[in-house]
C-alpha cells in the first residue's frame, strides 16, 4: 500500500507549473504597482529616457 497519491500526468504537471507562475508574476506585478504609487519620482526620475543631442555632422 502507498500513501502517495498517484502520479501526475504531464498535463496536470505542466498545469500545476502554469499556476504556481501566474500566481508569482501576479504577486511581482502587485509588487511593482505597490512601488510606483509609493514613489512616483523614481517613475519619472530614475528610469526616464536620457536627452538625445544633436548629431555634428
Amino acid at each position: 500500500m502507498k500513501d502517495d497519491p498517484a502520479p501526475l500526468s504531464r498535463e496536470e504537471r505542466l498545469a500545476a507549473k502554469l499556476r504556481e507562475n501566474l500566481r508569482r508574476r501576479k504577486a511581482q506585478s502587485r509588487e511593482m504597482d505597490t512601488r510606483t504609487a509609493t514613489f512616483p519620482a523614481d517613475q519619472e526620475g530614475e528610469n526616464a529616457a536620457l536627452p538625445k543631442e544633436a548629431s555634428k555632422s
